[in-house]
This record gives structure tokens, C-alpha cells and sequence, in this order.
């Protein structure tokens, strides 16, 4: 059975993607401006790419002033960068030790095999891939039900692994 996946638009790009490949900033009640890595705090929301180009694009087209109906300073935008980073590098780590353990694959080819043989329990595409390659992986991946993301650059991918 084929469940509707929510799409969300990214205040930075402005692209129309899958809820789960977008990342939740987040303004909770009180005011506080955070990432939403779960996407599950309380508050108003706001999606954006993974991709810290889409950041800088929603900081000069103040997307979340839009998003959250009010000014935000430049110092939760900078904020945010600095989280951001902190992400990005925990999840590069743990990507150097799934390939030291064995337990990722790197390439095209052997991507795609390990999608039809069904060994594949996540890919991900960099950012600055191809549209040719992304949307070939997400038609792939949609077939056969793994979960599929674009997050990173070839060159941050290929230095972690």
C-alpha cells in the first residue's frame, strides 16, 4: 500500500521535497529559534535542505522572518550555522566508522546493487550530484521502499569515508 508522503517547501531554496529530507527549525513558545532533528518539538516550523547553501539563501531572503512571522536577528542565523556544522560533522563521523566496520558502500554501481539485492538500509546522495543520478537513486529507492536522502558535498562524503 502506497502512504502519501507530506511534502514541505525549503525556505532557503524554495524546492518542493519530501518532509524527511528537509530538516525543522524550529520556534517554540517562548521564542527560542533551534534545529528539530526529530521533528517533533513543540512550536512553529520551518523547513529547510540540508545543505548549508540553503541556509545562506533564507538568511538574505530572511525566510524564516517569513516562516515565523517576526525579525530574526542575524545572531540566531550564525547560531544556527554553528549547529549546523556540529551536525554535519557527527554525521560524517559516523559515516567514517560505518565504512571502516564494513557496513557502507561507496559508488554508483555498488549502490545501486546493494538497493536491488535489498542490502540497503539508507542511501544517500550528495547534494551536488547530478539531477540525472539523484532522481535516478529516489526512483530506485522509492521501488524498492529504502529510505533516501541528498545531504552533503561529494567532496565532505568522500574526505569522511
Amino acid at each position: 500500500m502506497n502512504r502519501k508522503i507530506p511534502t514541505r517547501k525549503c525556505i532557503g531554496c524554495g524546492e518542493l521535497k519530501e518532509k524527511n529530507q528537509l530538516v525543522r527549525i524550529v520556534r517554540s513558545k517562548e521564542g527560542e529559534i533551534s534545529l528539530d532533528m526529530t521533528g517533533k518539538k513543540n512550536g512553529r516550523g520551518a523547513y529547510i535542505c540540508p545543505d548549508p547553501q540553503c541556509l545562506k539563501q533564507a538568511f538574505k531572503k530572511k525566510g524564516l522572518d517569513r516562516s515565523f512571522k517576526i525579525g530574526v536577528p542575524e545572531s540566531v542565523y550564525e547560531t544556527l550555522k554553528r549547529r549546523w556544522k556540529n551536525f554535519m560533522n557527527k554525521g560524517l563521523s559516523l559515516l567514517g566508522l560505518a565504512f571502516r566496520s564494513g557496513n557502507l558502500v561507496s559508488g554508483e554501481f555498488a549502490a545501486r546493487e546493494a538497493v536491488r539485492k535489498k542490502t540497503a538500509a539508507l542511501i544517500i546522495v550528495a547534494n551536488d550530484a547530478s539531477d540525472n543520478t539523484k532522481k535516478m537513486f529516489e526512483n530506485q529507492c522509492k521501488h524498492y521502499q529504502v529510505p533516501f536522502y541528498c545531504w552533503g558535498l561529494k567532496e565532505e562524503l568522500g574526505h569522511a569515508i
